[in-house]
């Protein structure tokens, strides 16, 4: 499974960041392996250079599944981690409903 960060200017886009979300995803996607080809992450800081404050900082993650569409989901915190955490979340829930759904055994 290929894990891919982009990130606009104002968020923290570096290695140390791509570390954590490969971690994050890898641990949280690991059962479906698989049937996942890549996740694409994006970072985004809603008020950019602006005072911060809550749900600032938006991650947007997309799951390419073997054989089905893309599977794309949102979430927004006061930083980087806990909005990548919170999108994987919702990712994992996505992916496998999607998965349970077209799975033959059903």
């Amino acid at each position: 499974m290929q894990i891919l960060l982009n990130s606009d200017p104002n968020t923290d886009g570096g290695h140390l960041m791509a570390d954590h979300l490969e971690k994050v995803v890898q641990d949280a996607m690991a059962r479906f392996a698989e049937r996942v080809t890549r996740v694409e992450a994006h970072l985004s800081d809603s008020n950019s250079q602006a005072k911060s404050s809550d749900g600032d900082i938006h991650c947007t993650l997309e799951a390419r599944l073997v054989g089905l569409d893309a599977i794309a989901v949102k979430d927004q915190a006061s930083n980087a981690h806990q909005a990548i955490e919170g999108a994987v979340r919702k990712l994992k829930r996505a992916v496998g409903t999607a998965l349970a759904k077209h799975d033959p055994r059903s």
